[in-house]
């Protein structure tokens, strides 16, 4: 790319070698992004838990099939999408035993602990 005619070029691009592969998304990129967002939707209900944890698993696959590629995979910003939302699936997750565990406890504390005998009886 040059700038005006005579002048030196703005941006020297090394030649690429013709056997290189061209740059390609990652097709474990949309797949972390599918199951962080599965598991993001779900996470209120217990069930988000597999497809987060599949998907931080993938995702740390991903990561390392991208850097032994030198490059030629991209979709770096679906992984790091992907993995957003898995956390916060595995953050609702917990969120919601929590919760159930409080109010499980709450109405175990409520409850009558050992027999209800009538008032009558000694």
């Amino acid at each position: 790319m040059t700038t005006a005619p005579g002048q030196v070029s703005v941006a020297q691009q090394g030649l690429r070698h013709p056997l290189d592969p061209d740059p390609a998304r990652a097709t474990k990129a949309r797949a972390v992004f599918a199951l962080g967002l599965l598991g993001m939707l779900t996470g209120l209900f217990i069930g988000g838990v597999v497809p987060a944890t599949v998907a931080l698993q993938l995702a740390r696959q991903a990561r390392r099939e991208a850097y032994a590629s030198g490059g030629f995979l991209t979709g770096g910003v679906w992984l790091r999408r992907g993995e957003w939302m898995a956390w916060t699936g595995l953050v609702l997750v917990a969120v919601s035993v929590v919760a159930a565990v409080v109010i499980g406890v709450v109405r175990l504390a409520g409850a009558p602990f050992g027999h209800d005998y009538p008032a009558n009886m000694d």
